[in-house]
């Protein structure tokens, strides 16, 4: 096994205190907006269109993702104590937040965006989804945060600063699935696969919550739902996801 008990904050400077989280969040939009940079200039895009775009995202990821948060997994708490739902510093972030809040985001800039369909966007933003999500989860790693369950293999992970049991160290594996992810998309994208409208949102969300739906089964509990109940809650936010993005790929060819 490993003993894993990092220093959640990088270095401080005066009053201000870095952490790996926001580090590495950081890095996650940085990237992908490098990629998405690219995107554009290979497409002949304005770059000021990305500018706008990059916005409406960054604002729909992080407002929906701590709202998503504040209602799947704690609503009791944060509707009694709605101050709370604004301390984003404190943690707390959702990826099927996240995803509502992209696709708000998504929708707003495009009634003030003409010239481009909702699927051109979308296909494009949903390869830098997976590459995004890699860093979120590192950045849970280094908080020793979204336990796996107790394990016995050889990998197994001791989250000293939480307890002393081994641990699935899930936060990697689902790190390396979204580069997987990611890599899969990017070739995707370079064969074409945007020239049918929705093809890789499709399969962005079809791959990435379905393994989310996967390795859910190695995660300790998270929300308040039923434990009784065969599957998370993380797992019931998956599955419309999943649903939806396979649909998108099974669909007859349009136009939208």
């Amino acid at each position: 096994m490993f003993i894993w008990s990092p220093d959640p904050e990088l270095f401080a400077l005066g009053p201000f205190h870095i952490r790996w989280y926001g580090l590495l969040f950081s890095l996650a939009f940085l990237s992908s907006f490098m990629v998405m940079l690219w995107i554009f200039r290979r497409e002949r895009k304005g770059e000021d269109i990305l500018n706008r775009l990059f916005l409406y995202v960054f604002i729909g990821v992080v407002a929906g993702a701590r709202l998503g948060h504040c209602l799947f997994y704690g609503p009791e708490y944060y509707l009694t104590h709605p101050l709370e739902i604004l301390k984003v510093w404190e943690g707390g972030l959702a990826s099927h937040g996240a995803a509502a809040g992209i696709l708000i985001a998504l929708v707003l800039f495009l009634k003030r965006t003409k010239g481009m369909t909702f699927f051109w966007v979308s296909d494009r933003v949903s390869v830098v989804i997976p590459l995004a999500a890699i860093f979120v989860r590192l950045g849970n790693f280094m908080n020793s945060e979204i336990l796996g369950l107790p394990a016995s293999v050889p990998w197994a992970v001791v989250f000293e600063r939480v307890d002393s049991i081994p641990r699935h160290p899930v936060q990697l594996y689902e790190a390396l699935s979204y580069a997987v992810i990611f890599s899969l998309m990017l070739v995707a994208y370079k064969r074409n696969w945007s020239q049918r409208p929705g093809r890789l949102t499709g399969s962005m969300l079809s791959m990435l919550f379905g393994m989310r739906f996967i390795l859910e089964f190695f995660k300790t509990g998270q929300s308040s739902l039923d434990p009784s109940l065969p599957i998370t809650m993380g797992q019931v936010l998956s599955i419309p996801l999943v649903a939806f993005g396979l649909w998108l790929l099974s669909r007859k060819p349009s136009k939208a």
